[in-house]
Formats: C-alpha cells, sequence, structure tokens
C-alpha cells in the first residue's frame, strides 16, 4: 500500500523560516531509516504558499491565484510517499518522526488509490499505460 503523509504548514513554515541545523539532521537521520527500511519512495519540503500559485477550474475557464493562501493549517508545508504494508504502519513510522516544526505541527497519512481501486472502470489500455507511466517513473 502506498501512503502520501502529508507535513501540514505552520506559521514558520509560511513565513519562509528555515529549520534549524538540529532539526535537519534529525529529519536526514529520520529519511535515512526510513530509506534503509524499503519504504520511503519520496519526500521533499515545499516553500511556503507565498511562492505558489492556484488554478481554479471552472469547465472550460482557468483562473490563476497568486500565493499566499489562507488558512495555513490547511496548507502543506512537505511530504513523503511511503510503501509501507497498511495504514497502521504508516502511522507507527509518523510517530518516530521528529516534530519536523519548531511550533505544534501536524502530519495527516492518506492512502494513494491503486489501479484495482477503479474496478471495471480500468479498461486494458488504461492499465498498459499507467503500468508504461509507472515503470517509466519508478513509481
Amino acid at each position: 500500500m502506498r501512503v502520501m503523509v502529508l507535513v501540514k504548514a505552520t506559521p514558520s513554515s509560511e513565513a519562509g523560516q528555515m529549520p534549524s541545523a538540529e532539526l535537519l539532521e534529525a529529519m536526514a537521520t529520520f529519511n535515512e531509516t526510513l530509506a534503509e527500511a524499503g519504504i520511503l519512495l519520496a519526500g521533499e519540503g515545499l516553500k511556503p504558499s507565498s511562492q505558489g500559485k492556484r488554478i481554479l477550474f471552472s469547465g472550460r475557464d482557468r483562473m490563476v491565484r497568486d500565493g499566499p493562501f489562507d488558512h495555513v493549517t490547511e496548507l502543506v508545508a512537505g511530504f513523503w510517499i511511503w510503501e509501507v504494508k497498511d495504514i497502521d504502519e504508516a502511522v507507527e513510522w509518523v510517530r518516530r518522526c521528529p516534530n519536523p516544526m519548531p511550533e505544534t505541527s501536524e502530519i495527516e497519512i492518506r492512502p494513494v488509490y491503486e489501479l484495482e481501486d477503479f474496478g471495471e472502470a480500468v479498461t486494458p489500455e488504461i492499465k498498459a499505460q499507467e503500468e508504461f507511466l509507472r515503470n517509466r517513473t519508478k513509481h
């Protein structure tokens, strides 16, 4: 099972405050442990939403909005993609994670849809296309 682990933004991450050397070291050690366990597929920190854009889709129209965006605690400051046996294993790994922020913070775990979750809607052509893309991106 793949999961996306979302590190939620905080006022300090949205202000662009860089982590301390100690926190960077702790997170690097945690990431190394994830890699050694064979569950880490990807992971990155994200710049503040003030440097981002949002695109609103409405029919054929597209509206681009510049950051920063409202509701700091609803924003994402970083992510991992993990391969775990189940969501409970992901929870156990998150419990071992250093607090990624200098203040109180939150991490959210979301299962990733797998092709079989879409049932009969997946035609052989779609399955072949998805397999090709997975092999090409190595995920």
